[in-house]
């Protein structure tokens, strides 16, 4: 039998050994540090530069974080879940990467931060639908979330230029990529409880070397492979800002990582939409934009859904109940293990590579 407790680390600092409270903060820093940077970094390349190559982008990011994981010295002999694993969840990633992408033909800007917002809700949602889960959240985590949601569309849409522009292609495809992600947000804390010896390197590992030919089939359609490389050809420079990105995020997607292994998918989900309404704010304060009643409200009601959110449960979620759980599915069976054969995680295969290679 495994050990149902998989030390968790976060670029050499341990996070197993140390107070919930801690062990948030880390890996909250690490998202924010990552993605805040990513998020400068974009408005340089995209609004500065004019350089719209989505697809083109996230092909070099992906090749940087393959790089960077092998830097760190992990190896693909170190797998303690089969590759099919992986090819649904970059399938996923990918999915709803391009509907995303491809909703911005249908939908202005201010109705699709509308829905990025709510991501948070469907992810809660999903979370009682997933075998090996079935997650259920107390009534005050729902109300957090719907304040946290409800304050970052007032806040961003404050000072947006035009109203909501609603297209039915377009809410089809946007309500697509959303149901993608909280998918996807789910079946990593899927793999991460039904597997705990997962490590993050391997999921982020994985899914990127995956991912990579998902990204090629878009870009060569799409003619953006061709203007890409012939854009930064010119600019050769362009290279150096997206490895700068990409080692960022590296250090933001590894750090999500461990807060969905930790904390699970809906807690992270809400950091990353708290991440969206700071970094409104600091650039607000930084460039010294007004600030309206609009935005006042908006970040009341954040302030609001994040003190919800710090409530005392009564019945606190522990994931050492969810591996007792599996464990007495493993002494006795149920009916839930043909529910996890459906789920196809892949832990029979596990168990198989590993015997063969202790043979």
């Amino acid at each position: 039998m495994k050990n149902e407790e998989q030390a968790r680390s976060l670029f050499g600092i341990c996070l197993t050994d140390r107070p919930r409270w801690k062990q948030f903060l880390i890996c909250s820093s690490g998202f924010f540090f990552g993605y805040i940077v990513n998020g400068i970094c974009e408005e340089y390349v995209y609004n500065r530069l004019q350089f719209s190559y989505g697809w083109y982008f996230t092909f070099v990011q992906s090749f940087v974080y393959v790089l960077l994981i092998y830097l760190q010295g992990f190896t693909p002999k170190e797998m303690v879940n089969p590759w099919k694993t992986y090819v649904k969840l970059s399938a996923v990633l990918m999915g709803s990467h391009g509907l995303t992408k491809g909703s911005l033909a249908f939908l202005n800007y201010p109705a699709q931060i509308m829905f990025k917002s709510t991501k948070v809700l469907p992810v809660m949602v999903m979370g009682a639908f997933i075998p090996g889960l079935r997650r259920k959240y107390p009534a005050h985590e729902y109300a957090s979330a719907l304040l946290l949601v409800v304050g970052l569309i007032l806040f961003t849409l404050a000072d947006a230029q035009t109203s909501p522009n609603f297209s039915m292609v377009g809410v089809v495809m946007i309500s697509g990529a959303l149901i993608m992600d909280a998918f996807l947000g789910n079946f990593q804390e899927a793999i991460f409880t039904l597997n705990p010896e997962t490590t993050q390197m391997e999921m982020l590992f994985c899914s990127s070397v995956v991912g990579l030919p998902f990204l090629i089939p878009p870009m060569v359609l799409t003619g953006e492979l061709f203007k890409a490389w012939n854009s930064c050809s010119q600019h050769p420079y362009v290279y150096l800002v997206l490895v700068f990105e990409a080692m960022a995020t590296f250090v933001g997607q590894v750090s999500v990582l461990s807060l969905i292994a930790l904390f699970g998918a809906a807690t992270t989900a809400m950091v990353t939409t708290a991440r969206k309404a700071v970094t409104l704010l600091l650039s607000y304060l930084i460039f010294t934009k007004p600030l309206t009643d609009q935005h006042g409200t908006g970040l009341l009601l954040i302030a609001m859904g994040i003190t919800v959110k710090l409530l005392p449960d009564k019945n606190p979620y522990k994931r050492s109940s969810t591996s007792s759980t599996k464990k007495a599915r493993i002494e006795k069976p149920s009916a839930n293990d043909e529910e996890e054969k459906v789920f196809q995680l892949g832990t029979e295969d596990v168990e198989d590579e590993e015997k063969r290679r202790l043979v």
